[in-house]
């Protein structure tokens, strides 16, 4: 699928999802993991917000549109301390608090299509594991038998979201086309049906070698 304001909206978003959601969570309830919700993501305990579409909603239920405002204000609405989680990663979105919240609808709800194909996925590769929304990279994962499986929603490598298995070990083969491991766009495999068969196959391949 292609969108003009995709990596834009996906920036922008990945700056939500740290300065305004995982960072203001660390600070009040020593997490930063994030979930897929219907429509985006959301914290996991307190402060309770979420993205839903091209808003912020509040515990409260204050709608906050993704527009027309700074992620320092858009925080402040929400009642939160704009800033990423202090200390714990080096990477993260490098949005600043005075930049822009604005985003393309559209997008935005391809992302959020992305996150429930992913999540979908990986329940079903592993029932018994629960997928986090990590800040730092703006990617759904799991770890399981010391190999990470995943949808990212894009980075400076792949600028469109994707599915990932990345071995902590080096694997060879033509499957393996990262140096992480394995990815493939979601526009290419398609639904949950295509991404659970690329994780499946990912997991496949990675046990071959042991």
């Amino acid at each position: 699928m292609r969108i003009q304001d995709l990596p834009r909206t996906r920036r922008v978003l990945h700056g939500v999802a740290e300065l305004v959601l995982a960072g203001p969570q660390y600070r009040l309830s020593g997490t930063i993991r994030l979930r897929p919700v219907s429509g985006g993501f959301a914290t996991v305990t307190a402060p309770h917000l979420r993205v839903d579409g091209d808003t912020l909603v509040t515990g409260t239920g204050l709608v906050l549109p993704l527009r027309d405002v700074t992620f320092a204000g858009l925080a402040e609405a929400a009642g939160v301390q704009v800033g990423a989680p202090e200390g714990l990663y080096r990477d993260g979105s490098g949005v600043q608090a005075d930049e822009r919240v604005e985003v393309d609808p559209a997008a935005v709800e391809y992302i959020a299509d992305c996150l429930a194909i992913g999540e979908t996925a990986l329940r079903r590769l592993d029932p018994e594991l629960t997928p986090v929304l990590w800040p730092e990279h703006f990617d759904l994962g799991v770890s399981s038998d010391e190999i990470n499986y995943g949808v990212s929603l894009g980075n400076s490598t792949i600028e469109e979201p994707y599915a990932y298995v990345g071995p902590w070990q080096a694997r060879e083969g033509a499957f393996w086309n990262m140096t992480f491991g394995a990815a493939r766009p979601i526009s290419e495999l398609g639904g949950a049906d295509a991404v659970t068969a690329f994780l499946e196959e990912g997991r496949r391949q990675a046990h071959d070698r042991d």
